[in-house]
């Protein structure tokens, strides 16, 4: 047995106490599902054309459930790097309270309902793009980008920005620019905002082994490239607006945000050193989650009230 796969299995001698319920809603990684519902319900408002509530609830809980899967299934492949990470070690596999064969079959149980739910119930076209994105974060980012190269979280990070274009499929059946936009945005926030936290974390990658872009590219590099991702968000956060899909709230709103993300990404670029380096970081990871929420919202309320 390669060492690798000795790391991957949890022995029972290791079990601290019996899995509960929170353990497995643990899996499930509920602060991701709760960005994925976020973002698929600004898809299924914005679509145009009507839905029936009971439909678009429908809708929404296969893609949450569906989004749990994912993570469940990621975090039963990433179970040996997890138990060398501090932020990591004590998810419910590498603290020993759940087997990682349980959590592959919860994971495969999931994705199979969520997917034939979503696509006998809501549509054929939203149930495959379900079932592509759940491919895509557990097989192709999960057990391949992520361990392979330092372009993981740019290229992993589409399949994040899916889940607007499935609630948008959800009620039309079909794809438009305006999901495709709402799908950009989200791709080109990814990397800015992990990358910020990367470098806080570092250390914590580096043991674990995973090539992120500062243990392979270094720190200075990182920086410049969450710079580079930053000018291409601002405009990119204003697009819906320039193309006349939004009204003038959204495009204050977002041209406001969009400047403020440069600013912290320019202090990140020029704070290199000591606490302040850190707080740059800090400061540009807590605001982009709050500038990704703020312009869905505002798309969300506006979408609502058309």
């Amino acid at each position: 047995m390669s060492l690798i796969s000795e790391e991957r299995t949890v022995r029972a001698d290791n079990l601290s106490g019996f899995a509960g319920v929170e353990d497995y809603w643990a899996l499930l990684k509920p602060r991701v599902m709760s960005l994925v519902i976020f973002t698929a319900l600004v898809g299924i408002v914005r679509a145009p054309g009507d839905i029936h509530p009971v439909i678009g609830f429908v809708a929404l809980l296969c893609i949450a459930v569906g989004a749990g899967a994912a993570g469940a299934l990621n975090m039963w492949w990433d179970a040996d790097i997890d138990a060398r990470m501090d932020r990591t070690r004590t998810r419910p596999i590498p603290a020993g309270r759940v087997e990682p064969g349980e959590a592959m079959v919860f994971g495969l149980l999931l994705s199979g309902a969520s997917v034939l739910m979503l696509g006998l119930l809501v549509g054929v076209l939203a149930g495959a793009l379900l079932a592509f994105t759940i491919f895509f974060y557990a097989v192709i980012y999960s057990m391949w980008l992520k361990r392979a190269t330092p372009q993981n979280i740019v290229i992993g990070g589409a399949a994040g920005a899916l889940p607007p274009i499935i609630g948008w499929a959800a009620v039309t059946g079909n794809v438009t620019l305006e999901p495709l936009l709402l799908f950009t945005l989200i791709f080109v926030w990814t990397p800015p905002h992990f990358w910020a936290l990367a470098l806080l974390k570092k250390r914590d990658y580096e043991r674990a082994g995973i090539p992120m872009l500062p243990n392979v590219a270094g720190d200075d590099e990182t920086r410049r490239q969450i710079l580079l991702y930053s000018l291409v968000l601002a405009p990119v956060g204003v697009a819906p607006f320039a193309l006349g899909m939004t009204g003038w709230l959204y495009g204050a709103i977002s041209i406001a945000l969009g400047a403020f993300f440069l600013l912290f990404a320019w202090q990140v670029y020029r704070k290199r050193e000591g606490e302040a380096a850190e707080r740059a970081c800090k400061h540009l990871f807590a605001y982009s989650i709050l500038y990704l929420f703020l312009l869905f919202a505002v798309l969300l309320g506006e979408g609502m009230v058309r």
